[in-house]
Order: C-alpha cells, then structure tokens, then sequence
C-alpha cells in the first residue's frame, strides 16, 4: 500500500494508487501556486534503459533528437504509430550511463514491450522498474527554496537533472500561470514517505496538480489524446518532437502536416459556465449548434478561473464560437487560436465573461 495514502485527510482517486487530495483541494491548488507543496505521482511507470547502443537506438524510435542527450540532461519524446498518431509519450533523463523514462500510470508494460520488440541486436536492455522506483513532484514558486533548505541539488534549466544519494532530481516546465516551478524527484519507493519528510513540503493531491497543469496547457497521454491524436495538434510538437529529424517511425506525417501548417484540431483551453456540479468526463463530446466538433480531455475546477478543460477541436471553430460540453455553455480561451482580428477577440473575451458570471455565487 502507498504510505502516503495514510496521511491525514487522504482521499484516494477513484480506481487508483494516490490521493486525489487532502481534504481541500482548492487550498491545495493556492499552495502549489502560491507556495510549495508535494505531489505524489508514484503511480507513473518508471523504466530504465541502460547498454551502450541506448541513446542511438532511442534516437531511431521515438521523435526526439536523443543521440547526443548529455549526461545530466532530459527531454521529452513520443513514440508513434506508422501514421503518426501518437502512441507514447516519455518523460526521459541521462544519467551515470542509463537512460531514465518515466511515463503515464499503466503505460509501462505496453511500452517495455513495443521497446523489446524493437531490440533486435543492439546493446540495450530496457526494464520496467515501476515496483522498484517512485515520482514525486515538488510544485510552486518557492521549490528550488524547499530544495536547498533540505540539502538538495536544484537543477538549472528546463528538464535538466541532478544525482541524488539513490535517484535523481529533474526541473520541468513550470504550470499555472508560468510561475510555479515543477520538480520531479525519482526516488526508491521503499524511501518515498522519508523522502517526503526530509523535503517537508505540504502534501497536495493530484487535483490540485492537474488544475495548474490545465491551466498551462499541458496534455496528459490518454486523457487528452485519443487514437486519432498527432504530435501537430498539441504542444508536443515544440517540447518532444525534433522537426529537423527524419527517420523514425510517423514522421511522414509529422512532416506534411507541419508543412502545410493546418493540423485537423487544435488544443484549447475551455472555460465552462460550471453549472453542473459533475464535471465532464474525458472524451465528453464539444458540441456546436447539433455538430460534435471536438472532445474534452481534463476537466478541472480551479481556484480562481473556474471550471476549464483541454479540449482537441476541429481547426475551423472558430475562436469566438458558442460552445457546449455535456450541456455547459464553453468558451475558448483567447490564447488559444491563431491571430485573429481585434472585434473576434473581443468577442471571445466577452463570452468568457458570460460564461464565468454564471458561477458567481456558487
């Protein structure tokens, strides 16, 4: 059992392994804004990839540019399908000559075996080592502070890595509104409960994570992906995809769409009127007059911009469109579309208003 799930006011996510919270997942949200907390993540499968051939071998099969990942670096990749939908999505670290991939809770075993499958010859040896090695995320403008006064190392620079006694610390891109920085420490998980002490952060759930990872735009694979999903359609194209590298399985169509510059949906961030008190679930979907033109993905109430989700939509919804997802009236988030003249954006700036005016009070 998680020992964490036996700190006070634990409530566990549904069907799942770690807290959804801990008895206040709004005022969790503000500390992981505002402050530092600790996320437990333990649920995330870990693999290894140590052998010589590791990083060519990586480089070859997944989307990112990896034959050259330094000791002490990280990045992001996806393994995709030979159409270039995305099938996998890795969160990596090079360290002391093995290769490190952390990736969504359940997912480990299918990618170990797609990586057996394409062993061949080399020199690699990819484990699943979920049961031996745990995620914790350490969130909010004050982490690197909680870093040091626990003695340990603060990496500088987006996805860099530091050693720790067992494990290693990784920097991530920050979420919410840009300002709360994310750590990920891998640690053993025997060690999970005195890491969490030593560190001596506030607990948050991992509500309260998903609302700021929302809030940045930032998609979880199978929840705000399906099986049609290309890397064009999310932000993954800048942060795990490498465009000048061919060669590997999809990239055709990576390359087309990119070059055309028109992938079929786009990522946005919905505001929903929140006069539900159940919340969409993923795959829920978007809907414009009597036409589906897209899905929701996360759905989160955050502690200050109301209920809002990720959502895949078609590319011609148009910015300002009268939405609805599971019969809430939705907006997109001005942010979320191409340049569009100065009396569109307005317009979808004043839905947004109509939409949020309908919590007030609530």
């Amino acid at each position: 059992m998680n020992p964490l799930l036996s700190r006070p006011g634990a409530v566990v996510v549904e069907g799942g392994a770690i807290a959804a919270h801990y008895g206040d997942p709004l005022r969790e949200q503000r500390l992981l804004a505002e402050g530092a907390g600790l996320v437990d993540r333990s649920d995330r499968g870990v693999l290894q990839v140590p052998g010589a051939d590791r990083l060519s071998w990586l480089h070859s099969i997944t989307s990112q540019h990896l034959e050259r990942l330094a000791d002490g670096a990280g990045s992001e990749a996806l393994v995709l399908s030979p159409n270039g939908h995305v099938e996998h999505h890795l969160v990596l670290a090079e360290l002391g000559g093995t290769t490190w991939a952390d990736v969504e809770p359940g997912a480990g075993e299918a990618l170990l075996g797609y990586l057996q499958k394409m062993r061949f010859m080399l020199r690699v040896e990819p484990e699943l080592q979920t049961d031996r090695w745990a995620v914790l995320s350490l969130v909010g403008p004050g982490a690197a502070d909680v870093l040091r006064a626990a003695r340990l190392p603060v990496p500088d620079g987006e996805h860099a890595v530091a050693p720790l006694d067992r494990g290693f610390v990784r920097r991530m891109p920050a979420i919410g509104d840009g300002a709360a920085a994310v750590f990920d420490l891998v640690v053993p998980r025997p060690e999970l409960e005195a890491t969490v002490d030593r560190i001596g952060a506030p607990l948050a759930g991992i509500q309260a994570y998903d609302a700021l990872r929302v809030e940045a735009r930032r998609p979880r694979f199978g929840v705000d992906t399906d099986h049609r999903t290309i890397p064009n359609e999310l932000p993954w194209l800048r942060s795990a995809v490498h465009l000048e590298k061919g060669c590997y399985r999809g990239q055709e169509t990576v390359a087309r769409v990119h070059n055309l510059g028109r992938p079929p949906r786009r990522l946005v961030l919905l505001h929903l009127d929140g006069v539900s008190e159940v919340l969409a679930e993923p795959g829920t979907p978007v809907v414009l007059g009597s036409r589906e033109v897209g899905r929701v993905g996360s759905v989160v109430r955050h502690f200050e911009l109301g209920v809002i989700a990720l959502a895949l939509v078609k590319q011609s919804v148009a910015l300002d469109a009268a939405l609805t997802v599971a019969g809430s009236a939705a907006a997109i988030d001005p942010e979320d579309a191409p340049a569009e003249p100065d009396d569109t954006l307005a317009a979808s700036r004043e839905r947004i208003r109509a939409v949020r005016s309908a919590t007030i009070g609530r």
